[in-house]
């Protein structure tokens, strides 16, 4: 296969059915740091309260989220701040200077996220998370943390997505794919040269994630991006586990996704035949 889209070898992942860690969302640093406010956490939070880029936030942003940032700081995740890449109802991107020079994406989410709703139905099933409670604040936490731990995983399996870096908290900071200036683009919005190599790609990556236990659950044209002839899996934040009670309708419905556009590309495959792809993990030449 061509590395035109910059499909990357991968070790052999562990089975489906080995992949059953608990994530943790009990309280942070960035909580204990909130709760006792000191006086370098007050500067901390006046300097980024004060911001131009953080001023319109200053309603979403409550004390544990300045803990957490205060806290990415303190360990050397964040440098400097940047403007915001994008703004949404559940969270808000913003480039960054990392620890290393090298330039981050930091993702922070609204504790009062309107998708609370979608997001529990996600969670509900996910082995990772049993006994979650109703409490909109958990549910946002666990959201974050699952969202860097299906971007780990789905690193582990050889699936190109931004690097997590850190989490604290609602804020996820990661690799920033293409600077701001020079942002990459959503494969909706190019013109695909080579339809059957970026197809080959992406149902490779489809398999790769569902042989690593894992189901993007919201997969099309508008998750996958292109910088420097790389194609890019993103938005892992609602993918699930295959043992999700709803995760190969999840699957099914990515498939159809996937192959409705490439069939706009002038190619010739079916729903089935990509489904029947990457459920064949027996046929992975990886393993």
């Amino acid at each position: 296969m061509t590395d035109e889209f910059g499909l990357v070898d991968t070790d052999v992942t562990a089975p489906p059915g080995d992949e059953w860690e608990q994530i943790d969302v009990s309280d942070t640093e960035a909580d204990r740091i909130a709760r006792k406010r000191d006086r370098e956490f007050e500067q901390f939070r006046e300097r980024i309260t004060d911001a131009d880029q953080f001023k319109v936030e200053q309603s979403v942003f409550d004390d544990a989220t300045f803990g957490a940032l205060y806290k990415l700081v303190g360990d050397g995740h964040i440098e400097a701040f940047g403007g915001p890449i994008s703004t949404g109802k559940e969270a808000n991107v913003y480039e960054a200077l990392g620890g290393e020079g090298e330039e981050v994406a930091v993702k922070v989410y609204r504790i009062n996220a309107s998708a609370f709703k979608q997001m529990r139905d996600y969670l509900e099933g996910d082995p990772r998370f049993e006994g979650i409670s109703n409490d909109k604040g958990q549910v946002v936490l666990a959201w974050v943390r699952k969202e860097y731990a299906n971007l780990e995983r789905a690193q582990r399996a050889g699936v190109r997505v931004p690097t997590p870096i850190a989490v604290e908290r609602n804020v996820l900071v990661m690799e920033l794919v293409g600077l701001v200036d020079d942002r990459a683009r959503r494969l909706a919005e190019v013109e695909v040269e080579n339809p059957q190599t970026a197809y080959e790609v992406v149902r490779e990556y489809m398999r790769r994630l569902y042989s690593a236990g894992l189901v993007h659950g919201d997969l099309s044209e508008y998750n996958m991006i292109i910088h420097d002839g790389e194609l890019v899996i993103i938005d892992l934040g609602q993918a699930v586990t295959v043992h999700h009670p709803n995760s190969d309708d999840f699957l099914q419905r990515d498939c159809t996704n996937v192959a409705s556009f490439f069939r706009r590309q002038g190619l010739e495959v079916t729903d089935d035949e990509l489904h029947g792809f990457v459920t064949d993990v027996e046929a992975d030449p990886s393993r």
